[in-house]
Formats: structure tokens, C-alpha cells, sequence
């Protein structure tokens, strides 16, 4: 069975708090990966998250506190 799986496999915060998010598109058939495809978000300091991930909003949170 081929399947599409997305997830964010990075998240990095810079000095000057900007969150780098890098989400990963695998093709996987039967447990192994057929490829693979990346796209870059970033956001700066302030920055609207109302579409971010979750997970980038409570780091948003504590990091630009």
C-alpha cells in the first residue's frame, strides 16, 4: 500500500528568534520511503500564527515572550 505522509521534521529558533519550520511530504510503500519533498516556513518575531501548527505557536509563545 503506498501511502503520502506530511510532518514537520525541523524546527530551529535563531538568535534573533525567528522560527525556521521544515515540513517533509514522504511517499511510503510498505515502511519505506519512495521520496521525499521539503517546504520552508519561517516566521519573524510578531509574526500572525493563526495558520501555523500548534506546535510552532507554543514556541512562538515562550521564545518571543
Amino acid at each position: 500500500m503506498i501511502t503520502k505522509e506530511i510532518a514537520i521534521d525541523q524546527i530551529t529558533v535563531l538568535e534573533n528568534g525567528t522560527i525556521l519550520v521544515r515540513e517533509v511530504t514522504s511517499i511510503v510503500e510498505d515502511g519505506a520511503i519512495l521520496s521525499s519533498t521539503y517546504h520552508r516556513t519561517s516566521y519573524e518575531v510578531g509574526s500572525d500564527l493563526t495558520d501555523a501548527p500548534m506546535r510552532v505557536r507554543v514556541i512562538a509563545e515562550a521564545t518571543w515572550a
